[in-house]
């Protein structure tokens, strides 16, 4: 039976190895790279998944026993004019774990674990234009597009053009 956790940092060296699966299969949907994550220490992932209550990132997965099957992370802004902001990242599902459900159950877990922050009333995340999976997936769960983002990732063969997406949060104070 699968569960939604958040990560800790005796998780690092299981999410690292993900989320580099992740850079290097799909190069255009994050900023970051595979070659600059992967020369990142250890102790760069295990400060990501800081278990602190007030971590000013938080990173959820859903898992069995065996592995896990997809991850999404939050990133909370500690600015006092922007602290009503959330974004969501790096969320990846394996392909072998795709179309079951998995992204969903994701986001949803995200929007709660994101409404439980006091002053958090809204979410935003970029999406790669072509990914018309994920843009259904998050209209599906309520985001809307408020922005295009031309050229935002560089990849081997030209650019790739960031979707902005937006939505409340449930239970926004």
């Amino acid at each position: 039976m699968s569960t939604i956790e958040r990560l800790q940092p005796r998780h690092a060296a299981t999410y690292r190895a993900l989320m580099l699966e992740a850079y290097r299969l799909h190069p255009d949907a994050f900023t970051s790279s595979a070659n600059e994550r992967a020369a990142l220490p250890l102790s760069w992932w295990e400060a990501r998944l800081d278990d602190k209550q007030d971590a000013l990132e938080v990173v959820l997965a859903i898992s069995d026993q065996e592995a896990i099957h997809g991850v999404v992370g939050l990133g909370f802004n500690c600015q006092e004019k922007a602290s009503h902001k959330v974004s969501l990242f790096g969320m990846y599902v394996p392909h072998a774990q795709q179309h079951k459900g998995i992204g969903r159950k994701l986001v949803d877990a995200a929007l709660l674990q994101a409404s439980l922050r006091p002053h958090a009333s809204l979410i935003q995340l970029t999406v790669s234009e072509h990914n018309a999976a994920a843009l259904r997936l998050y209209e599906q769960c309520g985001f809307t597009a408020f922005g295009l983002e031309p050229m935002a990732v560089a990849v081997d063969d030209g650019f790739v053009s960031k979707v902005h997406m937006w939505r409340p949060l449930p239970n926004a104070r």
